[in-house]
């Protein structure tokens, strides 16, 4: 007996000396080591994307225009180019959205808009803006690697052909396995959605270069306050970062012209417009290829300045997530559904570009090239 408890002492030594060895080791590993806790699962990343956007109705729903939304108020917009009704001598219309998250073995997003926003516009007296139904569903935050671009330039015609190409978001990648319940023609070349509802569309104009910041022999294209204008078929539409996304003004809106030094300088004029509590991670909008797109800030307060890829995409966590960025340098969101690979040469349809492009440390850190 008393061999026996001699040998259950001993054990019970030996037990908790590995105990605290193994506790040692463990806490080693949680100082080199860091963000070791579990990423939210897609899903719940998801709902938490879904929850930035301004939603009129829970959905998946049958149609989006035939919902009642939200009615918003503008004296300013003419009666031609008014996408509702008068009401009191006052063009109305109503914002339309749902986001929906649909779980499974891969998440699922679904976009349901009229393309339609909450504030005013300041539109051209002979320009329309129109109601649309924008429909369509693609996997959530599609799993990518730097070592697999989806577009790669390597000489300065084939990165021309490619950020300077106002169609080369006309498909989504298959890692996205797009349906397009009812996305018309026209928007062929939108690029993602806004969580205020308004359309992004690829950063080219229809001359297939930089709409604010073209290179010499083009002509500068008009917006109003928020950055925003319609183009021909009455698709009210971003091509850059907004402050409006998350301040969104109350009334007129005026245009965006040299007496408010904007159209003198458009991406100084946003920047110095977004909100201070927004110089973070924050979610500006979703892409047609259902990555995020983010605002020009990371979360330690770091105005993105590199990182991007030729789609102006970043690899931004441990985790190896992909998103765009609103940045400062053309293409301002996105010109291309990434990841893309990273030059040491710009394009040449703007006068606001880069000279290269360069990983970002996640990136690199995967990098096996």
């Amino acid at each position: 007996m008393v061999v026996g408890k001699i040998a259950i002492a001993i054990a019970a030594i030996v037990f908790a000396t590995l105990a605290a060895a193994t506790t040692v080791v463990l806490s080693l590993i949680s100082i080199y080591i860091p963000n070791q806790s579990s990423p939210a699962s897609d899903y719940q990343k998801c709902l938490t994307v879904a929850s930035n956007f301004a939603t009129t109705v829970t959905g998946p729903v049958a149609n989006i225009t035939a919902t009642t939304g939200v009615s918003v108020s503008c004296p300013q917009v003419s009666t031609y180019s008014c996408p509702g009704s008068l009401v009191n001598g006052v063009c109305t219309w109503q914002r339309k959205l749902a986001i929906t998250c649909i779980d499974g073995s891969t998440v699922r997003i679904r976009i349901q808009s009229n393309g339609l926003p909450s504030r005013c516009m300041n539109v051209p007296l002979t320009a329309q803006v129109k109601e649309h139904d924008i429909d369509f569903e693609v996997n959530f935050n599609p799993k990518v690697s730097v070592n697999s671009p989806t577009q790669s330039a390597t000489t300065a015609t084939q990165l021309n052909s490619i950020s300077c190409n106002v169609s080369s978001q006309n498909t989504a990648p298959t890692s996205s396995n797009m349906v397009a319940y009812s996305l018309q023609p026209y928007l062929s070349t939108m690029a993602g959605l806004s969580i205020d509802n308004v359309v992004i569309l690829n950063v080219n104009s229809a001359d297939n270069v930089d709409p604010f910041y073209p290179p010499a022999g083009y002509e500068q294209e008009g917006i109003d306050e928020c950055l925003s204008h319609p183009q021909a078929s009455g698709v009210y539409h971003y091509h850059v970062g907004s402050h409006c996304v998350l301040s969104p003004p109350s009334g007129n809106l005026t245009s965006c012209g040299n007496t408010n030094n904007c159209l003198a300088d458009v991406i100084s004029y946003m920047i110095a417009r977004w909100p201070s509590s927004a110089k973070k991670l924050t979610v500006i909008g979703i892409a047609n290829d259902g990555h995020v797109i983010y605002g020009p800030y990371l979360n330690n307060g770091q105005l993105v300045t590199s990182g991007t890829d030729i789609c102006n995409g970043m690899f931004y966590d441990s985790n190896g997530n992909y998103a765009y960025f609103a940045t400062t340098k053309f293409p301002y969101i996105m010109s291309c559904f990434g990841p893309g690979n990273y030059p040491s040469f710009g394009p040449n349809c703007t006068s606001n570009g880069v000279s290269s492009y360069t990983m970002s440390h996640y990136a690199s850190l995967r990098y096996t090239g």
